[in-house]
């Protein structure tokens, strides 16, 4: 297997290397106008060179900070290799981001650059009171004029091109440079300063600045995590050397997760190393069309995505099962051989004997649909961002699909631990990625250790020695337990509910293990701190309750069912089920059933997904306050 070579020390090490060894092979895959097209790792090379050429054509010197304000797509990529062949640093900012996030995350890391996707998000840095916060920013790039949005904006536009937000005269006209434009500046930058890029290469030591992360801010302002070189190179290469990841330049993911989140961007960072191709989704509503289309052998995803295939898929399964005849009972009968040949594989054996040709069998007939839904090639699936229910990982085990879980955070370049495909157990995160130092603390707290730790909170010394302590052991916040060397993950510290009768309450446990047994509620929030029983905000899964509805000859939106009987008594039901393996002050006394979904837009969830639990605790306080009156 092809890996990152171990002399790697810095991220353009590592893509010059990979450039060097298989300039001609498929790098990219993106779809436009309907077509697939592709970009070779010359073709990245080439406008990766423009982009950097283009930066210090701007005045960007090394050591500068450049920001990426993007939904992840090819010139995302090739914007961040290119910032990096400058000297410079990307600074990444989510697409979801409000106009006020975006100018904190501009101002605080002292951008020089912003390179944006589309008038949508130039928009933003347009109005009055941004604009005049951005006096150090010499340029806005834009990778596209015209922005085609998903659903209409509170204009009723469904499309709004730069003429829209910045008519032609206007004084910040010169402000803005097309990406075309802009790539034919640098390669007359590059023509004039012959051997420049080469040299800044050779000067960036494994201590420079990498990037710079903005964690999501679910408990106040973001706080910028400072990467080195030296945190990604050591990734990269102890991932693939220690072939913690099992892929090379033959396999293909496809990425739909945000690139300004640091899994998202190693996963990016691993197949620059490996050669492995990365074809751009072209949105969440489009991903199971792109599986299809791209057959992928591998892809990394949060939770929420598995979450709502495993609601959809078990609950097809399970209403063939209960319609009976000859195809409910193939299906309960291959169900019943997926779990057992799950369990074997768990125990590190392959089936045998009957149970090899039963597997094989309900494989063929059965699971084989199940596994073309994700394109019919997919080798594992990576989860990373929250924890996944183990029931959703052994289900898909059970239908031949393995989600190997992981995690890291921000602070920690991405990965610490990793389930592999030859040493994995659901439920846990696996172990340790080598090179890296894990403890528990005396308070359950986890400890981590290692050259992938973040060098410091960007501008803020004090919440970079509350993190780290003077043994540079960094102070996760999450809670855990270490079992045969894998390490288990039971709840964040700041999460954990304390009750008024002193009982210490993990509310992720609760929450993943409902959603994973009732497929009609989307999202959960356990409440209860200091409070006498706990109570839970549910939201709808729209798909599977109007089919229910429907099948009942109930009428009405989402919103007019969340206050129907029927679908109260439903639920109540699965709280019941619920309940009934639990502890009695762990039980959900009341609940309350929100008229739509949490969203980004709303500010209810973060960009990969996770609820905010603070931010919704207080936005939904009076509805808390009447489940306790």
């Amino acid at each position: 297997m092809e890996t990152a070579q171990s002399s790697a020390r810095t991220a353009i090490d590592i893509f010059r290397t990979r450039v060097r060894r298989t300039p001609g092979l498929i790098a990219t895959r993106y779809k436009e106008g309907g077509t697939w097209l592709t970009l070779s790792w010359s073709d990245w090379n080439r406008i990766s060179r423009e982009v950097a050429g283009g930066l210090r054509a701007l005045g960007v010197a090394t050591g500068d900070r450049v920001c990426l304000l993007s939904s992840s797509r090819h010139e995302w990529g090739e914007a961040d290799v290119g910032i990096l062949m400058a000297g410079a640093a990307t600074v990444p900012i989510y697409q979801s981001n409000l106009a006020a996030e975006c100018a904190y995350i501009i101002v605080d890391s002292g951008a020089k650059v912003v390179l944006a996707e589309d008038p949508a998000q130039l928009e933003k840095l347009l109005r009055p009171e941004i604009r005049t916060q951005l006096g150090n920013v010499v340029k806005v790039v834009l990778f596209s004029d015209l922005a085609r949005l998903e659903k209409p904006d509170a204009q009723g536009r469904k499309e709004i091109r730069l003429d829209d937000v910045l008519p032609a005269g206007s004084p910040d006209r010169e402000w803005v440079l097309s990406w075309s434009a802009f790539c034919a500046s640098g390669r007359a930058w590059d023509a004039a300063n012959p051997g420049a890029l080469d040299a800044i290469a050779a000067e960036i030591t494994p201590t420079h600045l990498f990037t710079i992360v903005y964690t999501s801010g679910t408990t106040g302002p973001p706080k910028g995590v400072v990467l080195t070189h030296d945190s990604i190179a050591y990734e990269c290469n102890t991932l693939l050397e220690g072939k913690v990841l099992e892929i090379d330049s033959s396999d293909e993911q496809l990425l739909f997760l945000p690139l300004a989140h640091i899994f998202a961007k190693i996963l990016l960072w691993t197949a620059i190393a490996t050669g492995a191709r990365t074809a751009y989704a072209e949105g969440i509503p489009q991903l199971m069309d792109n599986m299809k289309e791209v057959q992928p052998t591998y892809m990394g995803s949060v939770p929420r995505v598995y979450e709502k295939a495993y609601a959809k898929i078990k609950g097809n399964l399970e209403a063939k099962r209960r319609g009976g005849g000859v195809a409910g009972k193939l299906v309960g009968w291959a169900l019943g051989v997926g779990k057992r040949a799950s369990e074997t594989r768990q125990r590190g054996q392959e089936p045998s004997g009957l149970l090899a040709i039963e597997a094989k069998l309900a494989n063929k007939l059965v699971f084989a649909k199940v596994q073309a839904a994700f394109g019919g090639k997919l080798r594992f699936f990576v989860s990373g961002g929250a924890p996944l229910a183990r029931e959703i990982a052994e289900f898909f085990h059970a239908a031949g699909i393995l989600i190997l879980e992981g995690y890291g955070l921000t602070e920690t370049a991405a990965a610490t631990h990793i389930n592999r495909p030859s040493r994995f157990r659901f439920g846990t995160v696996g172990p340790a990625i080598p090179g890296t130092e894990v403890k528990i603390a005396a308070d359950g707290e986890i400890l981590v250790r290692g050259r992938n730790v973040m060098r410091e909170y960007y501008g803020k010394p004090e919440a970079t020695a509350e993190a780290i302590d003077a043994d540079k052991w960094f102070h996760t916040g999450d809670i855990g337990v270490i079992e045969d060397g894998l390490l288990r993950i039971t709840d964040r510290k700041k999460d954990i509910i304390v009750t008024a009768g002193g009982k210490n309450v993990a509310p992720q446990n609760i929450e993943g293990a409902f959603k994973s047994q009732c497929q009609y509620v989307s999202q959960m929030m356990v409440h209860g701190d200091k409070r006498q029983f706990l109570s839970a905000l549910l939201t709808l899964n729209e798909e599977a309750v109007l089919a229910w509805a429907q099948s009942r000859g109930l009428a009405g939106d989402v919103a007019a069912l969340s206050q129907h009987a029927d679908v109260r008594a439903l639920l109540q039901g699965a709280i019941d089920q619920l309940n009934a393996g639990l502890a009695s002050y762990e039980t959900v006394k009341k609940f309350t059933i929100l008229p739509r979904d949490f969203s980004q837009d709303a500010g209810e969830m973060t960009p990969t997904l996770k609820v905010k639990r603070k931010f919704c605790s207080e936005k939904y306080m009076a509805l808390l306050d009447a489940m306790y009156a």
